[in-house]
């Protein structure tokens, strides 16, 4: 192997989101690619992101992806649904590494699924762009797709409000809709599973982890960047690393790593 070649696939890869919710993605990817070196940013200090304007979330990704950059990676997933439907259009020709946008990448599996009607929980800001539905019927114009926005869940998730009846009431009014699958649109949402499945069948829900991972594992083995490094990681965080510690526990175990890092841009 050549030695830029080796030098490239041994190159970090980068993932993304407002706080803990994208280390559900992170996980699933440390699972199936364990050897890979990877760095994890959680930008705690502009938590939510559900909420922001486009031009907020744009230039947190730019800051985030100029961060990335300097680490000199090879690729950067972006496991936040609300930036990738509202900056990754925006930034995505601006780097020289492969952008992994968590939405766009799911789409084309999910549309191609065989499915005819699809529902989709998420944020008030994935919700306003209607990516989902406008990735979706990319490759298939006729699907049926209803978007509702959860402002609440993301709060439920890291313990800051109790469950009460806005699931159930989401739930309900998105079953009139009569979906084959209901996307969980934020990364936080699949841990919502036990409450949701106290008003509909588990099966019915669909986390796009899964999938997403499959396809950036895919994409870098056919661009030959997959390496058989050490699985090295680093976490970084942009406020609160003792906030971020406690609430991610539930979606990945990081306390068995030397520190968490406090940056400020």
């Amino acid at each position: 192997m050549n030695t830029l070649k080796k030098e490239n696939k041994n190159r970090p890869i980068g993932f993304f989101d407002s706080g803990v919710g994208g280390l559900s993605v992170y996980a699933e990817f440390k699972k199936q690619i364990p050897n890979e070196y990877t760095l994890y940013f959680g930008d705690l200090k502009h938590l939510p992101y559900g909420s922001k304007t486009k031009e907020e979330l744009v230039g947190y990704a730019r800051e985030i992806l100029d961060f990335f950059k300097d680490k000199n990676v090879k690729a950067v997933v972006i496991a936040c649904n609300t930036s990738s439907a509202r900056a990754y259009d925006v930034v995505k020709n601006d780097y020289d590494f492969k952008i992994y946008p968590i939405i766009q990448s799911c789409a084309k599996v999910i549309a191609s699924s065989g499915l005819s009607r699809v529902g989709v929980f998420a944020t008030e800001g994935t919700v306003a762009s209607k990516a989902y539905t406008n990735e979706l019927h990319k490759y298939n114009p006729v699907l049926k797709v209803k978007e509702t926005a959860c402002p609440l869940w993301v709060d439920i998730v890291e313990g800051k409000c109790r469950a009460g009846d806005d699931i159930e009431k989401h739930i309900n009014e998105m079953l009139k809709f009569e979906p084959e699958k209901i996307i969980l649109g934020c990364t936080h949402y699949p841990y919502l599973m036990n409450e949701l499945q106290k008003y509909a069948p588990k099966e019915l829900f669909l986390n796009p982890a899964g999938i997403f991972v499959d396809f950036i594992k895919d994409d870098l083995q056919k661009c030959g960047l997959l390496t058989g490094a050490s699985g090295t990681e680093e976490i970084y965080v942009s406020a609160e690393p003792e906030s971020f510690v406690q609430h991610s526990r539930i979606f990945y175990d990081v306390k068995s790593l030397p520190q968490i890092i406090n940056l400020t841009f």
